[in-house]
């Protein structure tokens, strides 16, 4: 499979308004406007019955104890883990491209509502869920796409991983609540092919 998008080209740098934070001057990091990138696939294998898209940052710091502190920097040699940006399951065979800002416009404080999405596809929840647990003002149940906000001193450029799963079934075998990883497990024996096309994004003056 073949996946692409016209918000970004293949391992460059994402726009800001396709993230969840952009730099500022005084507070490193500001609201962005959130916006769901353009994704498009072609040179689907045959027997294809829907498509699942997901959304992995590679590069999120195992130890959070230098993540956005005045003074101190993540150092890019930390071992680093994924972090889940966008699930989105039962997209249609016949959907073969995602628009710019169809499933996301803007942040949603406490988490954009789901599983339900546009014209039958569900949505899981990201990790700004677990991210956000702690906070009063902002916990909740993040559904759909939030976009990049790496810590504004990493030293790590983040890479942004839009994976399209092919499969062999209509409909993901999961109800309720669910996530990334119970995502990939449930397909893991259904995917006829996938596609995966990488943005890259910073909030580092000093890495962009």
């Amino acid at each position: 499979m073949k996946v692409w998008s016209d918000s970004f080209a293949d391992n460059a740098a994402m726009d800001a308004q396709f993230a969840f934070g952009k730099p500022d001057a005084q507070s490193h990091v500001a609201l962005s406007q959130n916006k769901n990138p353009h994704l498009t696939w072609s040179d689907v294998p045959a027997g294809t019955r829907s498509f699942v898209v997901i959304c992995i940052d590679s590069d999120v710091p195992s130890q959070g104890d230098d993540v956005n502190k005045e003074g101190r920097e993540v150092p890019a040699d930390l071992p680093r883990a994924n972090f889940y940006h966008w699930v989105l399951v039962d997209v249609p065979a016949s959907v073969s491209e995602i628009p710019a800002a169809s499933h996301s416009n803007h942040v949603t404080p406490r988490g954009k509502f789901g599983p339900d999405a546009l014209d039958g596809m569900r949505h899981g929840v990201n990790d700004y869920t677990a991210w956000f647990a702690g906070d009063e003002s902002m916990k909740g149940d993040y559904y759909g796409y939030d976009g990049p906000c790496p810590p504004w001193n990493d030293t790590l450029l983040h890479h942004y991983h839009f994976t399209v799963y092919a499969l062999d079934i209509a409909r993901v075998p999961l109800e309720g609540r669910f996530g990334g990883d119970n995502v990939l497990a449930a397909i893991k024996p259904h995917v006829l092919g996938s596609g995966t096309v990488t943005g890259t994004y910073t909030l580092n003056p000093k890495v962009a």
